[in-house]
């Protein structure tokens, strides 16, 4: 104990004494670096990978059972709205539009000669027969019109490469492209779990994406989705965010990386949080 006290007086007397100049300025060093770490303040920020999503996206689904006849734009391609994406084959259709129409005027001239007859149980048959063919050719109409696949809006395509699908069958309802607007994105943000109880509907952030990383775009909280996701071995909040600036070099599938401002916290708080509630949770798994 006494050897202890002593060399307590002897450490002591070089930092108070008059010489021992470097370890004065190391013993300086380290309280100025704890006393600036436990009171200073800096901006506490969750940083997330990121990828940037259209507001909407619309399924351009197959309207009946057909073949792919053409493709005119493949996943990555703008398209301006109105413009052709693929086309079905409708010449099967066509044909039996001119069936049906022949088959009309046929019930139409049957129907024209009961009258002349005043064969009235003829005329009550001729007429349900002529709105059955009335009724397939607007529905044949309807398919031919529908055969094109055209834009809903100017856009780009998501998903969706047929141009190697040529004649292929395509079942009613099929998804054949995806289209997002050029001018209105959302951005996906994975929290970690561990972080997600610092996210909160409204807080600001940056977004950096791999390919302009040069250009920094504000974004903002607008909903947090309570499903996890695996990825990599860990788990992730699905955070939704909003572009608050908009670029026409912003493309849907752009992955990046944000960050959240949460709020002013101490600096050796924000650097050391992580490892501090590591060792809480390491310990509390292993307490009786």
């Amino acid at each position: 104990m006494l050897k202890a006290v002593d060399s307590f007086r002897t450490q002591l007397h070089k930092l108070t004494g008059p010489r021992h100049l470097v370890a004065k300025l190391i013993a300086g060093a380290v309280v100025g670096v704890v006393v600036f770490f436990c009171f200073a303040m800096g901006d506490f920020r969750l940083t997330a990978k990121t990828t940037v999503e259209g507001s909407i996206q619309r399924a351009m689904v197959a309207p009946f059972d057909g073949y792919i006849f053409e493709a005119q734009v493949r996943a990555g391609d703008t398209v301006k709205q109105g413009q052709v994406l693929c086309s079905l084959d409708d010449r099967e259709l066509k044909l039996q539009h001119l069936k049906w129409a022949s088959q009309r005027e046929q019930y139409v001239k049957q129907y024209r000669e009961a009258m002349a007859t005043a064969n009235r149980p003829s005329m009550r048959v001729l007429r349900e027969q002529i709105g059955q063919a009335e009724a397939q050719l607007q529905l044949l109409d309807d398919q031919i019109a529908h055969a094109k696949l055209r834009a809903p809006f100017d856009g780009v395509v998501v998903t969706g490469d047929l141009s190697q699908s040529l004649g292929a069958p395509v079942e009613r309802s099929k998804v054949l492209f995806e289209v997002a607007p050029l001018d209105d994105y959302r951005v996906k943000v994975h929290v970690d779990e561990h972080d997600i109880s610092y996210v909160k509907i409204g807080q600001k952030g940056d977004l950096v994406l791999n390919s302009l990383a040069d250009v920094h775009f504000p974004i903002s909280i607008k909903k947090i989705t309570p499903i996890t996701t695996a990825e990599e071995g860990k788990s992730y909040f699905q955070v939704e965010a909003s572009i608050e600036r908009n670029s026409e070099r912003l493309r849907p599938g752009m992955e990046g990386f944000g960050k959240i401002y949460v709020e002013r916290r101490k600096l050796i708080w924000i650097w050391t949080h992580d490892l501090i509630n590591w060792i809480r949770l390491w310990v509390w798994s292993w307490l009786p």
